[in-house]
């Protein structure tokens, strides 16, 4: 596939664009990759707050399936092996960034793999992020022809194949992944149940029950064969009110 033609008008364009554009793009295309990181982890966030398991599961997934379709990106370009268009395309302008070395291939374009698979990831989990991710996947993708250093096929088919790898990863892991969250819930459940359990043994067994109600705290303590019941009805030491002490049967009061 020949873009060099598309190749030379983009980097010509760039070439002639002010300085400041300039700037912006190799900011982006440097790092622009990390707000798709930040989202990530917002979704995560906002997940975990609302509680729903498949909720959490999309979360989790998102930046995994990201990582998985890098993974594919870097395998096709280790195989297809195409020179970077900086070196190989005669009479373009020179790139504003620095042409990658020599074995650092060009198809697909990682970044563009990642942008897609990310905005793909992050839709899946919170669609109403659509208007926002796609924009900027897009932009991440022609950043990388902006500044020289893939063609548009590289940036085209890197978004086709790492939306692509995202949207099945997501696919496939959604259920085994929503089933692991319950399980994880339901085993923390069990084990807070189990320490209160043991905290309401251990009281009971030294021989103190407390009962905290509307009316204020009431105790009952046995000890040497005397049990006294205690209610506590004032709301402090304040002097308003004091605490009510009354005898039972089998305790004595002096």
């Amino acid at each position: 596939m020949d873009t060099s033609g598309p190749y030379r008008a983009v980097t010509g364009f760039a070439d002639s664009a002010p300085v400041w554009v300039q700037r912006a793009f190799e900011l982006w295309t440097g790092y622009g990759l990390w707000l798709f990181g930040v989202l990530s982890a917002a979704v995560w966030w906002r997940a975990r707050g609302r509680g729903r398991a498949r909720a959490v599961a999309l979360a989790l997934l998102a930046p995994a399936a990201t990582a998985i379709a890098y993974a594919v990106s870097e395998a096709v370009k280790s195989t297809v092996e195409e020179e970077r268009p900086c070196r190989a395309v005669a009479g373009a302008a020179a790139p504003l960034a620095g042409c990658p070395p020599p074995g650092d291939w060009s198809f697909p374009s990682n970044h563009a793999a990642i942008a897609g698979a990310a905005a793909v990831a992050l839709v899946m989990a919170v669609r109403r992020l659509a208007p926002l991710v796609v924009p900027l996947a897009l932009l991440m993708a022609f950043s990388r022809v902006f500044v020289g250093v893939h063609y548009p096929h590289d940036v085209a088919l890197g978004l086709l194949l790492g939306g692509s790898v995202a949207a099945l990863v997501v696919l496939a892991l959604t259920g085994p992944a929503a089933s692991g969250v319950r399980a994880v819930r339901a085993a923390g459940t069990r084990r807070a149940r189990t320490r209160a359990d043991g905290t309401t043994a251990a009281v009971r067994a030294g021989g103190i029950r407390a009962d905290v109600r509307a009316g204020g705290i009431r105790a009952a303590v046995r000890t040497g064969g005397i049990r006294a019941d205690i209610r506590l009805t004032g709301p402090g030491p304040g002097g308003e009110s004091s605490p009510g002490v009354r005898n039972v049967p089998g305790c004595r009061m002096p």
